[in-house]
């Protein structure tokens, strides 16, 4: 009776594990022994509608300098404080000394040589440094910490960002994992797989501001969470009973 038993148990346990699925939780598992690794080329930022920059100016004219660093505008919607110029809808910052300044479309690097450019008429040797102060990704889905993250050097990759969010769960799909970017007017979409190498090449490996990293659950998460599964450990108690007056009944 107790082989029988146990025997009823085994299947019982066999069934259950066999429904899961088999998954590969390592990331870049395809890289054999593979020590080194082209470094994907970081993706170019850009400055758009709503972004808010940081503008700093040292030259030899302290009422300049001063000027640069009192008069900043900050977010107004509720969220903490974040100072600096936003970029209005026309694509522009007010700054001292040159008013009105497009710099929507730019990168941090031609920002900064424009707007030095344009001071150097008032201003004698100006240096200028420009910080892109809400420079924000969000990772949501199957993560330790879902959140929204500023990112202070305009630089992270989908590791890093999954980093922040303290890693995925057991339950993340890294064969899968959805990039959302916002490119002007149009949402672009694009899914990753972490455990091949080959993702670290793709454009959306390095994220942009406001990109949303979405880490989808597998199946095995659904079937645990599911009705169904919940009435579980009785069905196998309930065979197990059988079994066993089965056994009972079969020795008399």
């Amino acid at each position: 009776m107790t082989r029988f038993f146990h025997r009823s148990c085994l299947i019982s346990l066999l069934i259950i594990t066999g429904c899961a699925p088999q998954r590969d939780l390592v990331y870049f598992s395809n890289m054999a022994n593979a020590t080194v690794v082209n470094d994907p080329q970081k993706q170019e930022v850009r400055i758009k509608e709503n972004d808010i920059v940081n503008v700093t100016v040292n030259s030899l004219s302290p009422e300049s300098n001063i000027l640069f660093s009192g008069n900043k505008s900050n977010s107004t919607d509720g969220s903490p404080k974040i100072y600096g110029y936003k970029v209005s809808r026309t694509g522009t910052i007010q700054l001292p000394l040159i008013g009105e300044f497009k710099i929507e479309g730019m990168t941090i690097e031609d920002a900064q040589t424009s707007i030095a450019s344009e001071l150097n008429k008032n201003v004698k040797n100006p240096v200028v440094e420009v910080q892109l102060v809400n420079f924000k990704i969000t990772v949501i889905g199957e993560v330790n910490k879902p959140s929204s993250f500023i990112i202070p050097d305009e630089k992270v990759n989908v590791l890093e960002a999954l980093g922040l969010a303290g890693d995925m769960t057991v339950y993340g799909k890294r064969e899968n994992v959805l990039i959302i970017r916002n490119d002007g007017t149009t949402k672009l979409m694009k899914r990753l797989n972490l455990n091949k190498l080959e993702s670290m090449n793709s454009p959306y490996f390095y994220l942009k501001q406001n990109d949303i990293v979405y880490v989808e659950p597998d199946r095995s998460k659904a079937v645990e969470y599911s009705q169904n599964t919940r009435l579980l450990p009785l069905v196998i108690a309930s065979i197990s009973a059988v079994a066993v007056l089965a056994a009972v009944l079969l020795k008399r």
